[in-house]
């Protein structure tokens, strides 16, 4: 059928939904089970949502429920890839993914505690940073009581060990 004898009241948008954390293309989507489980709660919530929709017309129904199905998509395609660790297999000396580290930073003698984790999981308001952040790239592999140097523009960020855990 011609666009011609289309009425415009009968084009619905394509939801835009903004996209999840950044996973680069090759990269393991490593998640701790606590992060598997906020996953799948998120989905379960979106389907609550979905059922749960009231709107004036059917159309605003429709637009509402395919932004919706478009997160849902989303969410899934995150889930299908991810690779669940189980940090009690994790060497509990040396720092890798879904370690819970005290660092000293620099010369500030407060100590900062922040864990390893998935692009997903990562938020830190709580503390949790990505294991593909340049700060968990310059951590993995190191032991308590060794240092390691993140190159800033303007200087260079020592990290001292403090403690590991799991």
């Amino acid at each position: 059928m011609s666009r011609g004898f289309v009425k415009e009241d009968d084009q619905e948008e394509t939801p835009l939904v903004p996209p999840r954390a950044d996973l680069p293309e090759g990269v393991t989507n490593f998640m701790t089970e606590n992060g598997m489980a906020e996953l799948l709660a998120e989905k379960q919530a979106l389907i609550e949502e979905k059922s749960a929709i009231e709107a004036s017309t059917e159309q605003e129904k429709r637009i509402a429920s395919n932004f919706i199905n478009a997160k849902i998509r989303l969410l899934d395609e995150r889930i299908a890839v991810a690779k669940v660790v189980n940090l009690s297999e994790q060497p509990q000396d040396e720092i890798r993914f879904g370690a819970t580290v005290t660092l000293k930073i620099g010369t500030i003698s407060k100590h900062q505690t922040y864990q390893l984790v998935g692009v997903d999981e990562a938020d830190i308001s709580k503390n949790k940073i990505s294991f593909i952040s340049p700060i968990a790239k310059v951590l993995m592999g190191k032991n308590v009581g060794e240092k390691a140097i993140l190159k800033l523009a303007k200087e260079d960020r020592i990290f001292e060990i403090m403690e590991i855990c799991y």
